[in-house]
């Protein structure tokens, strides 16, 4: 859980996607934040999770639905929410924060 806190203590936005391999909504979203984190550059990270891989952290989190997306900056959760999104959501959302 300390290197959580390390990903999400920074001065650009963090987006991170709560993903799992098996789940098809989640296999779409693979093109998506790949744009996404072309589109930011360095201004901004994308970190996918596996909630598979991070059960304490997902349930520490409350990660129900997949995907989730998650928006932090300097260690605090700024947006949230479940389900797709497109690039263009998601990479406003991330300026909103830079």
């Amino acid at each position: 859980m300390s290197k959580f806190g390390e990903l999400i203590e920074t001065q650009v936005p963090v987006l991170l996607d709560f993903y799992a391999e098996w789940d098809e909504a989640c296999k779409g979203m693979h093109p998506v934040l790949r744009d996404v984190a072309a589109a930011l550059g360095d201004k901004a990270r994308v970190i996918k999770i596996d909630v598979d891989k991070n059960k304490e952290l997902s349930e520490a989190l409350r990660v129900k639905g997949l995907p989730t997306l998650m928006i932090y900056k300097k260690g605090e959760m700024k947006w949230r929410q479940s389900g797709e999104q497109d690039a263009n959501t998601l990479i406003g959302l991330v300026k909103e924060y830079v």
